[in-house]
């Protein structure tokens, strides 16, 4: 009978943390998202995402940065001027932020720090509009933290590719928000088998534990 390789066979999701494979991806954390005046009405969203969702955010980036796991934004952003490289999706749903302005930057509150990287990017999975791959095995990560907006779209994209891709994913439940409570809770059911399931606080104790000494 045949047998997978040793090295191959886990014992679960929930590996030791190593912070040089490590990277924390804060994915639209931008102005345009915040910008509850000019976007579609959706108050549990704004809510979520200002009652606790940059808060921890900004936790889990501070606590990256301390144990050395690298930060990576990614933003909604054209790469000229009037979007014509937006992919179809973007068009059809109206998504255009010019680049360099305030709508595409991260916000105040979890702004980036040093030379951390900020990819702009105009499809739901930053694996498909950007050099984001090439870039983090460049870097020598494997495991990705995923934080951001909205869950059950980019968030939800993100986890499924890199997956595929061979990282491991680990999503951070209260981290991330959407349209609604409901929608959100749907979403992380829906894509629990691609990833690692955490919370900050679960995730802050795992990189405390596993990254000290």
């Amino acid at each position: 009978m045949t047998e997978p390789r040793r090295k191959d066979v886990y014992p679960g999701r929930v590996l030791p943390l190593s912070a040089e494979r490590c990277g924390l991806l804060v994915i639209d954390v931008q102005n345009w998202v915040m910008d509850e005046a000019n976007r579609q009405p959706r108050p549990e969203f704004y809510e979520a995402a200002r009652g606790h969702v940059i808060g921890n955010i900004g936790r889990l980036a501070e606590s990256c940065r301390q144990n050395g796991i690298e930060v990576i934004y990614t933003v909604m952003e054209n790469f000229t001027d009037d979007g014509r490289d937006r992919s179809l999706d973007y068009k059809l749903s109206n998504f255009f932020i010019p680049k360099g302005s305030w709508d595409a930057k991260v916000i105040d509150e979890v702004a980036p720090q040093g030379d951390e990287m900020i990819i702009p990017k105009t499809s739901s999975s930053l694996f498909n509009s950007t050099n984001f791959e090439y870039l983090i095995r460049n870097i020598g990560l494997d495991t990705l933290f995923v934080t951001g907006f909205l869950t059950d779209q980019c968030i939800d994209h993100t986890i499924r590719d890199g997956a595929d891709r061979g990282f491991h994913m680990v999503s951070v439940a209260d981290c991330c928000a959407t349209d609604t409570q409901a929608r959100h809770q749907s979403a992380l059911a829906a894509f629990k088998g691609y990833c690692r399931m955490e919370t900050t606080d679960s995730l802050i104790a795992a990189i405390k534990r596993d990254t000290s000494g």
